[in-house]
């Protein structure tokens, strides 16, 4: 997969499959809803060729990758196991969220 090692460096700076509640993502970017925001790491994504900005946003951490986003976004859903049926993931004293999509 072209994109496998971005996608696995991403997984592992926004504090790994576990941390995410869901991802999305729209032109240019990753949006991820995570459990804990304190697991991810910013810096070391922007360290990242592949990552162009990171913003923190509306309870969103998002990655920006560019126009290619959606081939990251399939990488990153194939490494993290998140198919259309994963199972809602609740957070603590909230209702689970829909599945990642």
């Amino acid at each position: 997969m072209e994109y496998k090692a971005l996608a696995q460096d991403i997984l592992s700076h926004v504090g790994g499959k576990e941390n995410i509640v869901s991802l999305v993502h729209c032109a240019t970017r990753l949006r991820f809803k995570l459990k804990e925001s304190g697991k991810a790491d910013a810096e070391a994504l922007k360290a990242n060729p592949g990552v162009i900005m990171v913003v923190e946003s509306g309870g969103q951490f998002q990655v920006v990758i560019g126009n290619h986003v959606h081939d990251v976004w399939q990488a990153v859903r194939y490494e993290a196991g998140i198919t259309d049926d994963s199972e809602p993931v609740a957070v603590k004293g909230k209702k689970p969220l829909s599945s990642a999509r």
